[in-house]
């Protein structure tokens, strides 16, 4: 199983997404790491990712999931997935898509609180416009701290526990 967390930015995908790697004792992905160097300037420019600009994104991003899911393993992947045609570039049999959602306010407080991260907080409101909101997920709200957001998903996917996650991309 294959395990995508998405949501627009801020809402704490990669918090979260660790947290259930942890849990789970599964390799975590972290979405943004898949992006090309091309991609993180154009975001920390403040400028809006086109469709065009994703395609390559979200390619990499599923070469991975089917490599994890050909060899029958688990993972946890971040990424923002906001239109139905990225998920459905990204669904494949074993994914699991969770929907991180939150209040407006909420999120641009946290994204400009955030420190170190190429995404310039002026992007969030065209990400809250792209979003299409998914039929076929599990969705959490963002507003309780991460521990219980990660602990809902593992509890509403039925999942089992391990010790310690790792972290591919590190």
């Amino acid at each position: 199983m294959v395990i995508v967390i998405m949501g627009v930015s801020g809402v704490g995908k990669s918090t979260v997404g660790r947290l259930v790697a942890r849990t789970l004792d599964w390799p975590f992905y972290e979405g943004d790491d898949f992006h090309s160097g091309a991609n993180k300037a154009k975001m920390r420019d403040g400028i809006p990712l086109t469709d065009e600009d994703r395609w390559p994104w979200l390619a990499a991003i599923r070469e991975q999931i089917e490599h994890v899911l050909a060899q029958e393993g688990h993972a946890i992947f971040t990424c923002s997935a906001l239109k139905r045609a990225y998920r459905d570039r990204l669904r494949l049999d074993g994914v699991q898509f969770v929907h991180l959602k939150g209040d407006a306010g909420l999120i641009r407080d946290r994204v400009a609180r955030r420190k170190g991260h190429f995404f310039d907080p002026k992007l969030l409101a065209s990400q809250f416009e792209a979003l299409e909101e998914p039929m076929r997920a599990l969705v959490v709200d963002v507003a309780q701290p991460p521990e219980a957001i990660a602990n809902e998903i593992v509890r509403e996917l039925d999942l089992e526990t391990g010790d310690a996650g790792r972290d591919a991309n590190a």
